[in-house]
């Protein structure tokens, strides 16, 4: 195996593609834990998704399989006849699956079903005050340090809140022209864009030249522009972004649902986030009702499956306030770190900065890679962990693409039946991302023969 397997990393060092790359590869025994194959185990590369198996681990451990999130809606004053003197407050814990389309029991129109019922308990058709976003036990930063200006306002870059709202994301329909080089038209957004408005460059591409527009809209901005391409040849091409601020599209669905019921909010029902400096001025608050969230184990099901970086930036921070009573991505981090300092893995082998991987300035060894794996392997939830792994060519493996970097991180058992835990990343390389995809499937292809 070895023989084999360091035949092939020298073809691919030889490879055009790879002659200016680093190649990291680290295979251990599954169930021994004997070292297989090492190449470059202890240098830190950039990891891209293969990171959120560290984050995914960690968060089973330090918050726990059935972790549940909860938004709490509450009110001020008091509650005469069918009035409520008083404000409403939404205090939010970061849930990173509020409205979202993922499962039946989140939904938007459910969520806000769910609040109208809550004011229905207490027979409030009149509000006097207004309505307040509380994000006060979280940092006002929703992006993580060193996200790349191209990624923030696109919907893979929507950063974690205290009030995450439909996955702070937004959908933008647009209208190509006939040829290349025409114009595309902005047809909508769906949920509506609220508080921002996008200047439109677009142009339209050749027929079959895919999507490369890029949105460039930062969290609490109010101008932002689309530029790139579009295809020529669809009546319709949809795209989508990151919202700037997720507070605001809840607070309009919010007046929405307010409006096509019959009650009336007399103070601002867009009145906005409650700053740290004011929290302590709000009067005491009585629970009108608790909004939970999926448990974690079925959050990270698709944390992992389809690579849902606002989930994992949500994770970081609510480690972070579960064991600081304050949700911020750096001391998230660092308790992270601490964690796996502690089980053998040295701080600077996973020298991350965010949760998701999306930061081109992660640097993580494969060999922090494979004992994060290993340790799973030997927990009690380690069932709803493999589950949550995507599968590809036959091999249950996280994997992770930005700009230069390929990376896959999993398990794959061979013919025989022996298991191996591997993580194989690559920086640096030139050419076709799908290239690189196929030439490091064929070297992972050699583990399932005996």
């Amino acid at each position: 195996m070895q023989t084999r397997l360091s035949g092939a990393i020298k073809a691919l060092e030889a490879d055009a593609q790879f002659r200016h790359a680093i190649l990291s590869l680290y295979v251990v025994d599954s169930k021994t834990g004997n070292v297989v194959f090492d190449k470059n185990s202890q240098v830190g590369l950039a990891p891209a998704s293969s990171q959120k198996v560290v984050t995914s681990v960690s968060a089973f451990e330090l918050l726990g399989k059935g972790y549940r999130y909860k938004t709490d809606l509450s009110y001020s004053g008091l509650v005469e006849n069918d009035t409520l003197k008083g404000h409403l407050f939404i205090t939010a814990y970061g849930d990173p699956s509020l409205g979202s389309f993922r499962w039946d029991g989140t939904s938007d129109a459910l969520v806000m079903k769910n609040i109208l019922a809550g004011l229905n308990a207490k027979k409030i058709r009149t509000i006097t005050g207004s309505l307040f976003i509380d994000e006060t036990g979280w940092e006002t930063q929703a992006t993580p340090r060193g996200w790349t200006w191209e990624d923030v306002g696109n919907y893979y870059g929507a950063g974690a809140r205290g009030l995450n709202w439909h996955e702070n994301q937004y959908d933008l329909l647009l209208k190509p022209g006939k040829k290349e080089g025409d114009n595309v038209e902005i047809i909508n957004t769906s949920p509506e864009l609220q508080g921002a408005v996008l200047r439109n460059v677009l142009k339209t591409g050749k027929k079959g030249s895919g999507d490369n527009s890029i949105i460039y809209l930062p969290e609490d901005g109010l101008i932002g522009y689309v530029r790139g391409t579009v295809p020529a040849g669809n009546e319709t091409f949809k795209v989508s972004g990151a919202m700037p601020d997720a507070s605001l599209s809840f607070i309009k669905s919010f007046g929405d649902m307010l409006e096509a019921n019959g009650i009336k909010m007399e103070g601002r029902d867009r009145s906005g986030t409650l700053a740290s400096s004011t929290r302590k001025d709000v009067p005491v608050t009585k629970t009108l009702l608790s909004i939970l969230s999926p448990s974690f184990d079925s959050i990270n099901y698709w944390f992992l499956k389809k690579s849902v970086n606002l989930y994992g930036e949500a994770f970081v921070k609510t480690i972070s306030y579960e064991k600081t009573r304050f949700g911020a991505t750096d001391t998230g981090i660092s308790i992270i770190k601490n964690f796996w300092q502690e089980r053998g893995i040295e701080r600077s082998a996973l020298n991350i900065i965010d949760g998701s991987g999306l930061s081109p300035a992660n640097r993580v060894t494969t060999h922090g890679l494979v004992t994060v794996m290993q340790y799973a392997r030997r927990q009690n939830w380690f069932s709803s962990f493999y589950y949550a792994l995507p599968e590809m060519n036959g091999i249950k493996m996280k994997d992770g693409y930005i700009s230069g970097v390929r990376s896959y991180t999993g398990y794959i058992k061979n013919r025989s039946g022996t298991e191996y835990t591997f993580s194989f990343i690559v920086n640096n390389f030139d050419g076709s991302p799908g290239t690189v995809r196929e030439k490091m499937w064929k070297l992972l292809d050699i583990l399932k023969t005996p």
